[in-house]
């Protein structure tokens, strides 16, 4: 179980930050062109990228930006909006951290975020801003429960 999941069960307060990293490949990035059938050639083609005045081919701005999914998914957050601002291209081989700040909640649980993604030189890649429902106690008990019975499988 993450340290992710374990403060969303504990409670979520404004001002809670989370981590994640990952490095993106040219692999990602024809999986994610499948899944999503986005097949600019910006992701496939060093001359298409290069005439785009890119060094090279490009990752899909939402296959980085799908990051913050990564942290929602294990605070068990339900979206209602995201909002992204592209400020650079991530190439494969890029090594991205995205920061993700609860900087709302309300009685209702319904919460804003900001995400903060940059790569391996300190530059800001994408910032984006969330809207959503975090885990209420029930959802918390269901998450507890889950990771009770997959430490009794994994024994």
């Amino acid at each position: 179980m993450s340290h992710i999941r374990k403060k969303s069960i504990s409670g979520l307060i404004s001002g809670d930050t989370f981590t994640v990293t990952r490095t993106f490949t040219e692999e990602d990035t024809r999986v994610f062109g499948d899944i999503s059938r986005d097949h600019n050639p910006v992701h496939y083609d060093d001359r298409f990228a290069e005439s785009k005045n890119l060094k090279a081919k490009i990752c899909h701005g939402l296959l980085v930006g799908g990051m913050i999914t990564e942290v929602g998914g294990q605070i068990g957050w339900l979206a209602s909006g995201m909002n992204f601002r592209f400020r650079r291209p991530v190439y494969f081989g890029d090594t991205i951290t995205c920061v993700f700040t609860l900087t709302e909640v309300d009685e209702r649980n319904r919460a804003r975020a900001e995400a903060v993604l940059s790569n391996q030189y300190g530059e800001t890649v994408i910032e984006a801003w969330l809207t959503g429902v975090l885990p209420g106690p029930g959802e918390q008990a269901v998450m507890s429960a889950m990771i009770r019975e997959q430490e009794s499988v994994s024994r």
